[in-house]
């Protein structure tokens, strides 16, 4: 089965998107890499932000990136359509202020809609194990919540 054009194109911004995330780290988050996946009026949502603009979405990423000792996207699947797609992907980082400087590992997802290049991009992963469950005393009062709910 042949694929149409619009089906090659988003494959293709598939691919741009998971190289950016391959490659993405605070050396060069103001350079090319980004202006290569997302559109300038772009909007970024996780479960902390909302980020309008693609200038304001390198200074995210720069900032981010810069307090990480490292910080690797593995993709696991993905569900195309002609403007949109899904990305099921793990997050592996090392902060050295969280978890005693051991690398975290996180489960996610990226839905991404797109023409020709990437204007809104949703992340979906659980805050706690992102971030929250790794500061001292504060991810001990979430494991004792998380213990009492089961």
């Amino acid at each position: 089965m042949e694929q149409t054009e619009a089906e090659t194109m988003a494959g293709k911004v598939v691919e741009r998107f998971k190289d950016l995330f391959h490659h993405l780290n605070a050396d060069n988050a103001q350079g090319p890499l980004i202006d290569q996946v997302y559109q300038g009026d772009m909007v970024f949502e996780d479960s902390f932000h909302r980020i309008e603009g693609l200038s304001a979405f390198k200074d995210y990423c720069e900032s981010v990136y810069e307090n990480l000792d490292y910080c690797c996207f593995d993709f696991h699947q993905a569900w195309i359509n002609q403007e949109d797609a899904m990305l099921i992907w793990s997050m592996r980082y090392v902060h050295p202020r969280l978890n005693r400087g051991k690398e975290i590992t996180i489960e996610g997802s990226s839905h991404i809609r797109f023409d020709h290049k990437v204007y809104y991009h949703r992340d979906y992963f659980d805050g706690g194990k992102l971030l929250y469950e790794h500061i001292p005393v504060l991810g001990s009062v979430i494991q004792q919540l998380k213990k009492r709910m089961v």
